[in-house]
């Protein structure tokens, strides 16, 4: 049925002004000024046809704002509201960290334990990977979603954690030995989620909600481990396309990386936890922000699905997620008792960003100086590799196709292209733009300039048996020549 120009009228109107909150607002909310400031923030996504955030301001222990700003669903035009349901990627994290945590507690698995213990199709490596280490990104487990895209394989296809773990299963190194550096790694926590079936018998959407969100009172949060279950009240995803928007959700079954769904209400539950310890008790909120040293004695700052830090001369706890068009954030500052969250159904919005411009208004008196941000959780800092001399030379060992096991047989080819007096090598992979090769400074390697680098084996004559790529959140991954 075609809805009425005065219909539509009206739904565009009330979009286009911040919803307020299902529930009237705590007292001791924010002043009018500061409410006006944060409105301020969201200006951009708080009109018709516009996809956008819900966001919310905990303190002491209640919700002292929380306004909806855009729509949950562009083809139906419904306003997003307090009250909306959001898919919220690698903030989900923490449920899963949480879950060990509470099974490490009562002495049904020890942070100590070689994750073959649970998981014997992993293969087993020279330094074991222990539970720790998935907790704390310190495995050297490669990530699956790399591995997917690098694999030519499409991220939004309906895979299940089966599936990624029979990915992970085939890889026959480590990024790293496991302890010796931090690197962000879903594929850790999807063998979180498999350890907590595997030691309770029940799925982690079971465990946690039993052992959490029930206890806790969060009636609208699950960990959404089946694409085709409908979800009443949540928010369509979205990406831009041209001048508009276009549906961005995922339709995989994978958990324990991300998965939850939830509300603005419900996660100020979970916050307050870590104040109270309804769930747990002290010593398992003290677990949850518990970090570890590198084996180098070097700094890591991830704790049990947080990363801990300083924001303006105050303790900061975080965690952001993205997932499809899905973004989300939780910023708490422990010694002030105020939390920032925003669930987001628009890719381009940056939650961090938005997260501590809430935070510089909200908490202007009280937090210190401006000073650099570190990396947070799941940000790559740029890697840059000095750039070489171009090698024309080297060019003819290494044009040919390659292929990689570990990357379920995927096809690789180099070519050369002459141009003028000299010439460059290109890339050509699966589901992927043609990409230059760039010299760099060591002999024999190479990069797309994008976070892959090439390193070919080294011959005196004829062709490159093959090369060993580095990309973000994987390296030493081996290509063999088949042509």
């Amino acid at each position: 049925m075609r809805r009425s120009p005065s219909l539509l009228l009206l739904l565009a109107l009330a979009a286009a002004t911040p919803q307020r909150p299902l529930d009237a607002q705590a007292p001791g909310r924010l002043s009018p000024a500061t409410i006006a400031a944060i409105d301020s923030i969201y200006l951009p996504m708080s009109h018709s046809g516009s996809p956008g955030c819900a966001a919310g301001v905990y303190q002491d222990g209640a919700v002292t704002f929380a306004r909806g700003y855009g729509f949950a669903n562009l083809t139906h035009d419904i306003p997003i509201t307090p009250g909306t349901r959001f898919t919220v990627g690698s903030v989900s994290k923490q449920f899963t960290a949480a879950s060990i945590a509470l099974l490490a507690r009562a002495g049904r698995l020890s942070l100590d334990d070689d994750v073959r213990k649970y998981i014997p199709e992993m293969q087993a490596y020279p330094t074991p990977v222990r539970i720790r280490h998935l907790v704390h990104h310190t495995s050297g487990l490669r990530d699956f979603w790399e591995l997917v895209g690098l694999s030519g394989l499409r991220y939004d296809d309906g895979y299940s954690s089966d599936d990624m773990l029979a990915m992970a299963a085939r890889q026959k190194g480590l990024n790293f030995t496991p302890g010796a550096e931090y690197r962000y790694s879903n594929t850790g926590y999807l063998a979180l989620a498999v350890i907590v079936q595997r030691v309770t018998g029940q799925s982690l959407r079971r465990f946690a909600d039993s052992a959490i969100f029930q206890p806790l009172g969060m009636r609208e949060t699950l960990f959404l481990d089946d694409h085709n279950e409908i979800v009443p009240g949540r928010a369509m995803a979205y990406s831009p396309r041209g001048s508009g928007w276009q549906v961005n959700v995922w339709n995989n079954d994978i958990v324990g990386q991300g998965g939850i769904v939830t509300t603005l209400a419900d996660l100020q539950k979970w916050d307050e936890n870590f104040y109270t310890g309804k769930v747990g008790g002290r010593e398992f909120i003290e677990l949850m922000h518990q970090t570890e040293p590198l084996t180098s004695g070097a700094e890591n700052r991830y704790a049990f699905g947080l990363s801990v830090g300083m924001y303006r001369e105050r303790r900061l706890v975080e965690h952001t997620g993205s997932t499809g068009g899905y973004r989300a954030a939780i910023f708490r500052f422990p010694e002030l008792h105020t939390s920032f969250a925003m669930l987001c159904n628009r890719s381009t919005v940056n939650t961090t960003s938005l997260a501590l411009r809430m935070a510089d208004v909200v908490l202007l008196e009280s937090l210190g100086a401006a000073s650099p941000r570190s990396t947070t959780a799941g940000e790559e800092a740029a890697r840059t590799r000095p750039t070489g001399a171009p090698r024309p030379q080297e060019h003819g060992a290494m044009v040919g196709r390659y292929a990689s096991p570990e990357l379920g047989g995927s096809t690789w080819e180099v070519e050369a292209v002459t141009s003028g007096a000299s010439g460059t090598l290109q890339l050509r992979r699966p589901r992927a733009a043609v990409a230059t090769l760039v010299p760099l400074d060591s002999a024999w390697t190479y990069s797309d300039g994008a976070g892959l680098v090439l390193h070919f084996d080294k011959t005196a004559r004829g062709k490159s048996a093959g090369f060993r790529l580095d990309a973000n959140r994987v390296s030493n991954i081996r290509f063999d020549r088949v042509m």
